[in-house]
């Protein structure tokens, strides 16, 4: 039987939780699996957050509170520099057992780094709780550092990981070959990662993929123009992570709007319909991924052993 014309109000007024309370999209609405309840509440953890950025400062509680409202069960803050380490630390601490935090260098900061300075103060925000190494990684699109100074950097940050025995948030953009060939070297080393906010081709995910990492999807997989349906099914169940990347990404139906983590919501939904499961099963599926890999609270079992 198919649904009726006015689907979408009537979802409006039925409290889904999942999608802050508000209707489903079009997509959701014309791609739901099968199985699945639209109205029961999708659990999730969002694995890669922004909240210590500055379009947080407003409203940071109210969001991370609206989150759990939609089935948050867990914010991993990424600290993507020493400053917004120090942020993510403090946010974490504020909201403990739900907001976790990482430590790291981002690609676009490469050039300002300094070893002496800058690792010593990365290992006290490991040693404070820090959860993963990150967001680090290589950015050849923008190239705002050099590229030699990004994979120096970057190696840094991989011994590092190594040390402390923690994994790797990764981003990496237009640079697929010396990803890899990092990849590899944490493969011989025994460190695990993640591929964050993951636009990459089928090569760069089996690459990952082979050496035990993880693969992240972000709202960038409800836009029009994401036809990649194949890697969003290569990702084994026990691989996949979501996240929101807010402030920024805003899935549909709220592209073009400041991002938040609730709306995580509907990038598990796309992985569902993707995939052919129900949403529940997914965002049960991703919640335990990002415990085992984070070593959150209630993890099966670490990511590393």
């Amino acid at each position: 039987m198919p649904w009726p014309r006015n689907a979408a109000a009537l979802l409006r007024r039925a409290s889904w939780r999942a999608v802050d309370r508000g209707a489903l999209s079009e997509y959701e609405l014309e791609n739901r699996p099968q199985g699945g309840s639209l109205f029961s509440v999708i659990e999730f953890i969002d694995s890669h957050a922004h909240l210590g950025d500055p379009a947080f400062d407003v409203d940071r509680d109210a969001c991370i509170e609206r989150a759990t409202a939609a089935g948050a069960r867990g914010i991993v803050c990424i600290g993507e520099s020493l400053a917004a380490a120090a942020r993510a630390r403090v946010i974490a601490e504020t909201h403990p057992q739900l907001v976790f935090f990482t430590a790291g260098l981002h690609p676009h900061d490469a050039a300002s780094a300094d070893r002496d300075r800058d690792l010593p103060i990365l290992e006290a925000e490991l040693r404070a709780g820090a959860r993963a190494v990150g967001e680090c990684g290589l950015d050849y699109h923008y190239d705002n550092s050099p590229r030699e100074t990004q994979r120096a950097v970057f190696g840094w940050q991989l011994d590092l990981a190594r040390r402390f025995r923690l994994p790797l948030v990764v981003h990496t953009r237009d640079a697929e070959d010396d990803t890899i060939a990092f990849l590899r070297d944490a493969g011989r080393l025994g460190v695990i990662g993640v591929l964050h906010c993951f636009t990459g081709s089928t090569a760069l995910a089996r690459a990952a993929l082979d050496v035990g990492w993880y693969i992240s999807f972000s709202g960038i997989i409800t836009f029009k123009n994401w036809k990649d349906e194949e890697v969003l099914r290569l990702v084994p169940d026990d691989r996949i992570l979501a996240e929101s990347d807010s402030p920024y990404l805003a899935p549909v139906p709220n592209r073009g709007k400041r991002n938040e983590p609730a709306w995580v919501a509907h990038t598990v939904a796309r992985l569902a319909a993707a995939r052919g499961t129900s949403v529940e099963l997914l965002g049960a599926l991703v919640t335990t991924n990002a415990r085992r890999f984070f070593a959150l609270p209630g993890a099966d079992a670490p990511a590393l052993q």
